[in-house]
């Protein structure tokens, strides 16, 4: 068996979690390939021998024979992981090292509860959707999201028009800070944030939900994700902000967006006695009230 390791950071609070992770793999002779910069900061906070460790960078030198790719941080983390990962099928198993994560269930502090299941095959897999966009003009690195593709204004407190059409119709001008085009999985993100519903992420929709509209009767809407839509801005400075996820790029508004849904989808590995609706009451403190 072999599993790849990708984090952020880690710190002293987990350092006893680490130690006992590694040992255990080490225990059952699982091979290892650590993200280079990531083995960086392991080395510098357990005493392990990582000598015989492979490392990989990138999605080009993701090795393909990996059983499991365990991430170590919050969702971001795998948002992050997703521009490595891609499109290879491989489970991503996310351990929660931070406050929030709908993603990344698995809190390092229990690990070990469900680290035997994992590692003998027995979790379930989520399957999650991916968008895709495409512009007329500038190459966009990776231009996948998993959570949200957004669009909004830069260097400028004025607000921008966003035509958005579907299939070729035309929908609504957004006069608004920006646009969020998300997934299910996305839902529960920025989206959530600025009044978007939480969709289940087995239904096959995108949520537009629009940032600060000024008009209050345009409400985010839920459309088919085999939808193509189309965004052109308009901006007084002329520019605006794409974001993949947390990604950003800055575009002139002579350059207009295709979105579709991605040709795949990334594998998110679960604990079976785990649910998507354990984890909405579980971190939107639904019945946290007594009365319920």
């Amino acid at each position: 068996m072999k599993i790849a390791v990708y984090g952020l950071k880690a710190g002293e609070e987990q350092k006893e979690q680490f130690e006992a992770f590694f040992q255990e793999l080490h225990k059952k002779k699982i091979q290892l390939t650590i993200e280079s910069e990531f083995l960086e900061i392991l080395k510098n906070l357990i005493p392990f021998d990582f000598s015989e460790t492979e490392t990989f960078t990138s999605y080009e030198n993701l090795q393909k024979d990996i059983d499991l790719f365990f991430t170590f941080g919050g969702d971001g983390t795998i948002l992050s992981a997703a521009t490595i990962i891609q499109d290879k099928k491989i489970p991503v198993v996310g351990v929660n090292t931070g406050r929030l994560g709908f993603l990344a269930t698995i809190n390092i502090e229990v690990l070990f509860e469900s680290l035997e299941n994992i590692l003998s095959g027995n979790y379930k897999i989520s399957k999650r959707s991916l968008i895709e966009v495409h512009s007329d003009e500038d190459e966009i690195e990776f231009p996948f999201a998993l959570n949200e593709i957004t669009v909004t204004r830069r260097e400028t407190t004025s607000m921008i028009t966003v035509e958005a059409f579907l299939n070729g119709e035309f929908l609504n001008a957004f006069w608004a800070d920006g646009l969020i085009v998300s997934t299910p999985t996305g839902s529960t993100g920025y989206s959530l944030s600025c009044g978007g519903p939480i969709v289940h992420p087995d239904n096959h929709t995108f949520i537009i939900t629009p940032i600060a509209p000024h008009n209050l009767n345009v409400r985010p809407l839920t459309i088919p994700d085999n939808s193509e839509i189309e965004l052109k801005i308009e901006s007084r400075v002329g520019e605006y902000f794409l974001s993949l996820d947390s990604r950003n790029k800055p575009l002139s508004t002579k350059v207009k967006l295709k979105l579709k849904k991605a040709g795949f989808h990334l594998h998110i590995a679960e604990p079976k006695d785990k649910s998507y609706l354990m984890t909405l009451r579980d971190k939107m403190f639904w019945g946290s009230d007594k009365r319920n």
